[in-house]
């Protein structure tokens, strides 16, 4: 079974289509939340990321547009694009928004799971390897997939041992892959990285794809069409900066 990993697309419709079209060939979609917030297309991106699969879990922007949290926790520009998304989603979109299941989920039996955040915490960020390792501690599956953060890696432990999982790329204009082999043993917190609006310095869409016979994970980093994605951004009268922080990767 290969699975399609896709996290925080963020109603970044040019974004998800370029994965779409670039990603290889998989058999599920496993998508770990933060469908909407911030982009100019909530509707359409939702019905795109339905239409490829059904395993989601939500994210705190899934929550937050759909009314079922408050904003008090979000910054001014984060806030002033909830309140856009709320206004323009359909009724039916909210309604789906409101009903994702609360991760983390088990999709492929009890060795994988799926998450937003932490396993320990659908809020709460895993930046650092101080921030991963009560979580990899208290986990019982050993493949942990998360995002929140939009930085694509993650970390892993033996139990005696700690790494970090870092990507390591060529270029940041073209197409790329960066593949690691699961180890047994080790139990793992994945991040396949932000579809929409990636925040580790490189602008290109980010996923990956699990491979669980031969216990692979393959992270990919893809170009989109980003100056479309932000004169939609303009157009719909969003916050500047939510339009050119998608070219710095920030």
């Amino acid at each position: 079974m290969r699975a399609l990993v896709l996290s925080d697309i963020h109603a970044n419709l040019e974004a998800l289509d370029a994965v779409i079209a670039a990603a290889p060939e998989y058999d599920v979609v496993w998508n770990l939340g933060d469908v909407v917030g911030y982009g100019a297309n909530p509707n359409e991106v939702i019905d795109r990321a339905r239409s490829i699969g059904s395993v989601f879990v939500r994210g705190n922007h899934d929550r937050v547009c759909s009314g079922l949290s408050s904003m008090e926790d979000f910054n001014p520009i984060a806030s002033r694009a909830a309140k856009w998304t709320q206004c323009v989603l359909s009724a039916e979109h909210i309604a789906w928004l409101r009903h994702l299941a609360h991760g983390p989920i088990m999709p492929d039996g009890p060795q994988v799971s799926c998450t937003h955040g932490s396993p320990l915490d659908e809020d709460e960020y895993i930046l650092s390897m101080r921030d991963a390792i009560h979580p990899l501690k208290q986990v019982t599956t050993a493949i942990n997939f998360f995002g929140h953060t939009h930085l694509q890696g993650g970390f892993a432990t033996n139990g005696d041992d700690w790494f970090k999982l870092v990507p390591d790329y060529a270029t940041h204009d073209e197409a790329e892959e960066y593949e690691i082999q699961l180890r047994e043993g080790v139990r793992y917190l994945i991040n396949p990285g932000s579809v929409g609006q990636p925040r580790d310095g490189d602008w290109r869409c980010a996923f990956a794809i699990y491979d669980d016979v031969q216990r692979i994970v393959t992270f990919y980093r893809v170009p989109y069409d980003v100056k479309l994605a932000q004169m939609r951004i303009i157009r719909a009268g969003l916050p500047d900066r939510l339009a050119t922080r998608l070219r710095d990767g920030r």
